[in-house]
């Protein structure tokens, strides 16, 4: 039996964390920092649980179910057909992947070229999707291009700003502000939403398992076992950047007031250790980190649909969702993460339940009726809390939803959930017993 050696794992693991660490990764670290104060490394515990925690245990719970599609079916047939098809879209040409050009853009275009013409965006993401369709053309071979030089490359240009700030730092952490002036932990945890890194964890394992398989281990228990432990590093090296992004942040915030992003929180802090030559270092981090993302999401959400269509060849749809995402990207950053929040609010608790159960499998799996039931109840909440945030309900019954338990924390989907999967074992024990 073909076994991965020590450097080969820790490879494949840097390319996972690189397929994660895209555009959201880069921005909201910063800005929970800059926002949070000096009460950023609390706000980190409950992002690091949203943000690190679930999307590597979403690794480990669809490796071990055996797929996605596998995992969603304990709900129901429909459901994961359905479930599986957004998820897939959201986190490809729907939204995830323009995002990647749109914000990169933002970073390495518009500070030099301010007033640039309407032209120059849709110049632009088509060379960055062109460049991404042409690596992700090969996916069995993302370790060497993601895992042995774009990642590296990435971590060695984002210790250059973290060295910086810890030797010439402006000033130290501010007051807390904006959304983290109360209800800090929580705070976190509902910001790491806006990672999709929870959502792209239930994908991302069909890639890794093709470059594991790639390396010659055909054993379907060894690919899990290795790709569990991919997950297990790249959920560490996110760990230690995130932290340092989260200090970076929470430094510029108490020092420069003039930011409304994460990227602004940087710009701020890295322009003012480098000057000009800051500018061009934060715009390699934000192409790099964006390129990655968009290559890894390619790359799964194009295996996934030939499988499912197999009569399109692979690469045919990679370029399919490569125009797809060219022309929503035109639509710009600030649109699509207008779009993109109630999507998140609504299917992201979904997704935490699904893994949750998932990963006890041992027990639920004996109570069948906790799927189908506990994945309702939190849909019942998750959907009307989404679209109460977006303002699309009538206000009766938006008041209604925000008078529910933990709305303020943005966990109000929490009790459904558990509520439906105790009442789904109760149900299937008592079929049991019939």
């Amino acid at each position: 039996m073909q076994r991965l050696s020590k450097r080969d794992s820790f490879f494949i693991g840097l390319t996972l964390f690189s397929m994660f660490f895209g555009a959201g990764n880069l921005i909201f670290p910063p800005f929970l920092g800059a926002q949070a104060g000096t009460s950023t490394w609390l706000a980190m515990a409950g992002f690091a649980v949203s943000a690190i925690g679930l999307p590597i245990l979403g690794v480990v719970a669809v490796a071990q179910s055996g797929g996605l599609p596998v995992l969603a079916g304990r709900v129901g047939r429909r459901f994961a057909w359905l479930f599986t098809l957004l998820i897939y879209l959201s986190i490809g040409p729907g939204l995830a992947i323009p995002r990647t050009a749109s914000t990169s853009f933002e970073m390495a275009v518009t500070p030099f070229w301010p007033e640039a013409p309407a032209w120059v965006l849709p110049a632009y993401s088509f060379v960055f999707f062109l460049v991404a369709m042409l690596v992700a053309f090969r996916p069995e071979k993302l370790t060497d291009r993601l895992g042995k030089l774009l990642g590296p490359t990435l971590l060695a240009l984002i210790l250059v700003v973290v060295i910086g700030c810890l030797v010439n730092a402006p000033g130290g952490y501010g007051a807390p502000s904006g959304a983290y002036t109360g209800n800090v932990l929580a705070q976190g945890f509902v910001d790491g939403y806006q990672t999709m890194d929870t959502i792209a964890a239930l994908n991302f394992g069909i890639v890794i398992a093709l470059n594991i398989r790639s390396k010659g281990v055909e054993d379907d228990r060894s690919v899990v076992r290795y790709t569990i432990r991919a997950g297990w590093i790249a959920g560490a090296v996110l760990l230690a950047v995130y932290a340092a992004l989260a200090h970076i942040g929470a430094v510029s915030g108490g020092s420069f007031a003039d930011y409304t992003n994460g990227a602004g929180v940087l710009t701020n802090l890295v322009s003012w250790m480098y000057g000009p030559v800051g500018a061009v270092l934060l715009g390699l981090i934000f192409v790099i980190a964006c390129l990655n993302t968009c290559i890894g999401l390619f790359s799964c959400c194009s295996e996934y649909f030939s499988l499912q269509w197999p009569r399109i060849p692979y690469r045919a749809w990679v370029a399919i969702f490569a125009v797809i995402s060219f022309f929503i990207s035109i639509a710009g950053l600030d649109t699509i993460l207008a779009v993109s929040v109630p999507i998140l609010n609504a299917i992201y608790p979904v997704a935490i339940v699904l893994i949750a159960l998932g990963l006890a499998h041992r027990s639920t799996g004996k109570a069948p009726l906790c799927y189908p039931v506990a994945v309702a109840f939190t849909a019942l909440v998750s959907i009307p809390y989404a679209l109460a945030g977006a303002g699309l309900l009538p206000a009766g019954l938006a008041a209604v939803v925000k008078a529910l338990p933990l709305y303020q924390e943005g966990l109000c989907w929490l009790l459904p959930a558990i509520l439906g999967g105790v009442l789904g074992a109760c149900v299937s024990l008592l079929k049991q017993r019939r």
